[in-house]
C-alpha cells in the first residue's frame, strides 16, 4: 500500500510510486490510504493529539494491534496470494512488497506496527522460494521516514524535526527516492534481486 495525497487523485506519492512501473509495461495494484488513516486515527484518538503517537507496547490497545495487522500483514497476505496467482499463469512478473525500516531501527513504541511490517518481510521472503522455477521475482522495500501526509499526521513540528535531526542527510525522504528502486526491482534489469528486503531510508538504520 502506497500513500496518496489528500484528493485521492492518483497525483500523490503512489503514483510516483507507480510511474516507473508504467514505464517498463507493468501494472501496479495499489491499495487506496484509507485504512491506513483509519489505524492513524485511531491511534490518535486513543492517545491524544499526538503527543504519544506510539504508545508503549504495555499500553497498545487490542484494537491498535488488529488494526495494524489486518492493514499491513494480513492485507499484504492478500494482495501477495492474488498477485502468486495471476502471475503463475502468465509465466512472468515482479512482486514489490513495502515494509519498513521501523523493522530494523526498533524505535520505542512502534512494536505492533513494526511487527506487522516484519511480517510482510517474511511472507515475502518466503513466497520468493516458493516461486522455484517460475521466473518471478518476489522482494520488499522498506523505507524510512517518509514526507507523506501520512507521516505528519497527528505529529507535532517538533516530533517531525527529531525525525529529520536522526537523519545523516538532514531532511525526510521523498516519494521519489523510493520510486527508482521499486521501479528497477520491476524492470528487467532487476531480475537477479530475489528474495530481498531493500532498505531505502538516507542511512538512518
Amino acid at each position: 500500500m502506497a500513500d496518496t495525497n489528500g484528493n485521492g487523485n492518483g497525483n500523490g506519492a503512489a503514483s510516483s510510486v507507480t510511474a516507473p512501473l508504467m514505464l517498463h509495461g507493468r501494472v501496479a495494484i495499489v491499495g487506496g490510504p484509507a485504512p491506513a488513516k483509519e489505524v492513524v486515527a485511531g491511534i490518535n484518538a486513543a492517545h491524544g493529539d499526538g503527543h504519544a503517537i506510539a504508545p508503549a507496547l504495555a499500553e497498545t490497545s487490542e484494537a491498535t494491534y488488529d488494526a495494524a495487522f489486518g492493514v499491513n500483514a494480513r492485507g499484504t497476505f492478500l494482495c501477495l496470494r492474488e498477485a502468486a496467482n495471476r502471475l503463475a499463469r502468465d509465466g512472468r512478473g515482479r512482486i514489490v512488497t513495502f515494509s519498513s525500516s521501523g523493522v530494523g531501527s526498533l524505535r520505542p513504541g512502534y512494536a505492533a506496527y513494526a511487527a506487522s511490517k516484519a511480517a510482510v518481510e517474511t511472507m515475502t521472503r518466503i513466497l520468493a522460494k516458493e516461486l522455484r522455477g517460475t521466473g518471478i521475482t518476489a522482494n520488499a522495500v522498506a523505507p524510512g521516514s517518509t514526507a507523506t501526509p501520512m507521516f505528519y499526521n497527528g505529529k507535532t513540528e517538533e516530533e517531525a524535526a527529531r525525525y529529520i535531526a536522526e537523519a545523516p542527510l538532514g531532511r525526510l525522504g521523498l516519494p521519489e527516492d523510493i520510486a527508482p528502486l521499486v521501479g528497477f526491482l520491476a524492470s528487467d534489469a532487476g531480475g537477479w534481486v530475489n528474495g530481498q528486503v531493500l532498505r531505502c531510508n538516507g542511512g538512518t538504520i
